[in-house]
């Protein structure tokens, strides 16, 4: 069970960059377009902009704070061993059963570790 909950470890710990990587990248490509849209749009609309690109970032900010910080602090607190690590990255694979095709995957493992890791703790009692 450990080899399960090592590769789970390191799964989140991926799974948390690739997304912080994902939302820098968005965000960077965001960046640079919206200038042209702004000067292909109208002048009265142009303050639709500016009302919406702040609320973009701060979308992204909220993601990566509330999914993708969490996933590595939970990846490295398994990998070395914390007992609440399991249970952190049980509720973020809950939430990644939602994001199809990898992040479900990665969500039903997640449960399976789980629930295999408790049934063999309470086994043990």
């Amino acid at each position: 069970m450990e080899i399960h909950k090592r590769i789970l470890a390191i799964l989140y710990i991926i799974s948390g960059s690739l997304q912080i990587l994902g939302m820098l990248i968005a965000s960077a490509f965001i960046s640079i377009i919206i200038p042209f849209i702004m000067d292909e749009a109208a002048p009265e609309v142009q303050w639709i902009f500016v009302w919406i690109v702040p609320f973009i970032r701060l979308f992204a900010v909220m993601i990566i704070f509330i999914f993708s910080i969490p996933s590595i602090i939970g990846g490295i607190a398994l990998l070395n061993n914390k007992p609440w690590a399991l249970t952190l990255l049980l509720v973020l694979g809950c939430f990644k059963l939602f994001s199809f095709p990898i992040g479900t995957a990665i969500g039903i493992y997640s449960i399976w570790v789980y629930s295999e890791n408790h049934k063999l703790s309470s086994t043990s009692n």
